[in-house]
């Protein structure tokens, strides 16, 4: 039997601060107005969980790659993702408060500080893999798979924000194209991207995305149940805004229960699918059952 975990596992913690270290420094050699610098600074090196980066180093040790080799898809990732909270958290989307413990940054820096900020981090991302020292091959690649995921996670926040979906979806299909979209999207590009930067073979990159597309959609069903049962002060954004807004997520669409179950069975996918790496998909495998488990 598994054992719980209930912490996040010290390989996350680990790539988290050198992630944090790297994502400060090329920020600072940026030439920037310092009132950019200052805003783009607050909203991106702020202590978080680093999930997407991480799997993106992760998955490059993986499969033979170091991190050092992964560290600028890293970078240029995380760039994508804080642009998209930036945006997210604004009045006009979700109207959010509070990110990470902290004011989001259209409260500190005002809305179109926010606004910029964001419309900066998104060029500054491909520019990361353009100045890598990456093969032409690989370079190619990496933007076309960061470029794809970025499109794929603006539509899902069409779908979660505005409607819209395809009339032919049922409400449980509905729902999984949201979450694929807006949450799975990015993060199954994580893995992608590692797959490439450790020069995985098709059989290592093939088992790298099944299990990105598992576990991507099990996190943001965790954080739908998350959102419905954690308090604001544990997570450090406000909860329970889902259910306030009428937004769809999976429990108030299959109910609890079978969040819970699919939770479990996304979570074997993904484990299955790190069969093929033997003992060197071990760190991610411990890295999937704290996602499955975690509280915020």
């Amino acid at each position: 039997m598994e054992q719980p975990i209930q912490a996040p596992p010290a390989e996350l913690i680990e790539a988290a601060a050198y992630i944090e270290n790297e994502l400060d420094r090329r920020l600072s050699a940026s030439d920037l107005p310092h009132s950019l610098y200052e805003a783009t600074r607050y909203a991106v090196v702020n202590g978080g969980k680093r999930v997407r980066p991480a799997l993106t180093l992760l998955c490059a040790e993986a499969v033979g790659g170091t991190q050092e080799d992964a560290m600028p898809a890293a970078v240029a990732l995380e760039y994508i993702h804080c642009f998209s909270l930036i945006h997210d958290d604004l009045p006009a989307i979700d109207n959010d408060d509070l990110r990470r413990g902290k004011p989001t940054l259209h409260i500190h820096a005002g809305e179109a500080m926010a606004l910029l900020s964001g419309d900066f981090l998104l060029p500054l991302a491909f520019l990361q893999l353009s100045e890598a020292q990456y093969q032409t091959d690989q370079k190619l690649l990496l933007i076309e798979a960061l470029s794809t995921a970025t499109k794929n996670m603006v539509v899902g926040q069409v779908y979660d924000t505005l409607g819209q979906l395809p009339e032919q979806l049922c409400a449980e299909s509905g729902v999984e194209e949201i979450h694929r979209k807006k949450t799975g999207s990015l993060i199954r590009c994580a893995c992608v991207m590692g797959g490439i930067c450790g020069n995985a073979t098709p059989e290592q990159q093939e088992a790298i995305e099944k299990f990105g597309d598992a576990t991507g959609l099990m996190f943001q069903i965790v954080d739908d149940l998350i959102d419905m049962h954690g308090t604001t002060e544990h997570i450090g954004k406000q909860t329970g805004k889902d259910a306030t807004a009428g937004k769809i997520t999976y429990p108030s669409t299959i109910g609890v229960e079978r969040s819970i179950e699919e939770i479990e069975t996304l979570k074997e996918q993904a484990d299955s699918a790190l069969r093929t790496l033997g003992k060197q998909g071990e760190t991610l495998r411990t890295f999937n059952l704290w996602m499955a488990q975690r509280t915020r």
